[in-house]
């Protein structure tokens, strides 16, 4: 055993030596000794990987109590002290990386097996509490947590399985803080406000006083029972009604080519495992929506290929993030370069998280580039009527009369956004290829829509008079006032925006806060803004070239806005002083 082990056992003994330890933990040492010299070698293993798990939860358990209790006691704004509790966070996840690989590797010596050490970095410390990580960037390689997480995931699972648990917990560690700390008026006023995640939360009444009318309530015996794994032929019908109506498509459109699946999310990750193979690659504008980095590596393992959009633009006839069919040919050309397989083009239209809306001859550019180059398109116009501004108009993929190639173009539908009913797990294809959507059906095995939902679902959209006179004009004013409201705010405090009067956000640009400007910077302002219980979505998490961009979601009730921005006009005032 090094002298640095030892040290490291004997302070990380010391560190612990204030809390009450469990009595499980107190007799496992000699135990697991007798177990390990009465049993066989395969036995033994098995033995000390049980042991060692317990172990890691304990130690586990204390040491996010005791991070939780330092934290709760930094004084606001003290940004010494907070320095301060990181330090030490950072001294005792090195520690009890330490302890793991010291306990594993001796228990595993003594065996005398040759089993490889699980990947314990002790330099990383433990990724928990109160270190914010983005999504990875394509292209380069996936980060992995510390060592004292990835020794408890790579105990029990398989490599696939080890990756799974590392990406969800490195995408969603700010949101899974958030469910579990929610802001309340008076119940906790203390707890985590989200601008990071886009849902619509201004006509919340509106949608449940429609969906608890009497019509919704009708209950039969096929709703309980499995269904064609398309989706109820019912709302099929009323979907491609739907769609033929609210994206003024020139002709009908057909139910045999919709698709219904349990949330957008579920639709693209299919769609891509029908149309890609493992290792294939779709070219996508960024800054983007980083939903689909979590879902194009959780099943379909294709890759992103970034098509970067910047904000300074040379040519003067250019807007900041504009797409060009010159840049889409510049990427694709790279990437042939490198040997890659591009099968097809990614759009978000309106953009997220942009708000832009393209225009109906740019739309009709980027797709015959798509043709011209044979690829496929996939169109994601889930913020489709969330467009709020009066001036702009939005034209669906649907709308267009002569597609340069209806058979590999695909188009995306949900009720998350422009319904505010991200719970109801709801998304929709429709596909002018009967291959395509013959595929997608498989999937509904795994990711169909429970019958109950559906119905409900189809009463809703029946609506057409509601929804047109009722529900979206109220929808739009809502979005607009918010907007003008947080708008507002950043144009008193000088800070740059950007949003195409679409969406439930704005692109806000906070470069100036950034000293230096890298996206080192940017996480550590990132890190400050959940310090404060504020969740914002960083630039970097959106495969933005530039650091510095950060989302930041509107559509929330006014008392909730007013909290978050006083939360983010103080961390930006605090962030500056510290700069300084």
């Amino acid at each position: 055993m090094s002298e640095n082990r030892n040290e490291g056992f004997s302070q990380a003994a010391k560190a612990n030596s204030d809390t009450q330890t469990p009595s499980h933990f107190k007799v496992t040492h000699p135990r697991l000794r007798d177990q390990l010299k009465k049993s066989s070698k395969k036995k033994g293993f098995k033995i000390v990987q049980e042991k060692m798990l317990k172990f890691q939860h304990v130690i586990r358990n204390q040491f996010l109590q005791q991070t939780s209790q330092q934290m709760q006691c930094v004084p606001p704004g003290d940004q010494q002290c907070t320095q301060t509790s990181r330090k030490r966070e950072k001294k005792m996840g090195y520690l009890l990386s330490q302890m793991v690989n010291f306990l594993w590797s001796n228990t595993v010596k003594k065996l005398k097996f040759k089993v490889p050490l699980p990947c314990l970095d002790s330099r990383c410390g433990i990724k928990v509490g109160h270190q914010t990580l983005s999504p990875w960037q394509t292209g380069q390689p996936r980060p992995s947590l510390g060592g004292f997480e990835a020794a408890l995931a790579s105990c029990t699972l398989s490599k696939r399985g080890t990756g799974i648990y590392e990406s969800y917990h490195l995408s969603f560690q700010s949101y899974e803080a958030y469910q579990a700390d929610k802001y309340h008026k008076d119940k906790n006023p203390s707890g985590y406000i989200n601008l990071s995640t886009s849902e619509n939360k201004l006509c919340l009444d509106l949608i449940t006083a429609r969906l608890t009318q009497s019509d919704m309530n009708f209950l039969d015996e096929a709703q309980l029972q499995y269904s064609d794994w398309k989706g109820q032929p019912f709302l099929r019908e009323e979907l491609a009604s739907f769609l033929t109506h609210y994206c003024k498509a020139p002709t009908p459109l057909d139910p045999e080519n919709v698709v219904v699946l349990n949330g957008c999310s579920s639709v693209f990750a299919s769609l891509a495992m029908v149309l890609c193979d493992p290792g294939d690659a779709l070219l996508i504008p960024t800054p983007c929506y980083n939903g689909f980095v979590f879902s194009s590596y959780l099943y379909s393992k294709i890759e992103l290929i970034p098509v970067h959009l910047e904000s300074q633009v040379p040519r003067s006839n250019l807007d900041s993030f504009q797409l060009t069919v010159d840049k889409l040919k510049l990427a694709l050309t790279q990437a042939k370069k490198k040997a890659k397989k591009v099968k097809g083009l990614v759009l978000i239209n309106p953009q997220n998280p942009l708000g832009d809306v393209y225009t109906q001859s740019s739309l009709q550019e980027y797709l015959v580039f798509a043709k011209t180059h044979k690829l496929h398109v996939i169109m994601d116009e889930i913020y489709m009527l969330s467009v709020f501004e009066p001036s702009v108009t939005f034209h669906s993929v649907l709308s267009i009369k002569d597609l340069p190639d209806p058979n590999m173009t695909h188009m995306i539908w949900g009720t998350s956004k422009d319904f505010g009913m991200s719970g109801f797990r709801f998304g929709v294809l429709y596909t002018h290829n009967k291959e395509v959507a013959s595929a997608m059906k498989a999937f509904g095995y795994h990711h169909g829509v429970s019958g109950i939902t559906q119905y409900k679902l189809c009463r809703l959209l029946q609506d057409k008079e509601w929804i047109s006179k009722v529900y979206l004009p109220k929808n739009h004013s809502r979005l607009q006032k918010a907007y003008s409201y947080i708008t507002k705010i950043l144009k008193d405090l000088k800070i740059p925006f950007y949003n195409g009067g679409s969406g439930l956000f704005v692109w806000i640009n906070l470069k100036a806060y950034l000293s230096p400007c890298t996206f080192d910077q940017e996480q550590i302002l990132h890190q400050r803004f959940r310090d404060k219980k504020l969740l914002l979505s960083s630039g970097k998490s959106y495969m933005c070239i530039e650091p510095g961009w950060f989302r930041l979601v509107f559509a929330e009730t006014h008392l909730h806005l007013q909290v978050a921005m006083d939360r983010f006009c103080h961390v930006l005032a605090e962030h500056k002083k510290h700069e300084k």
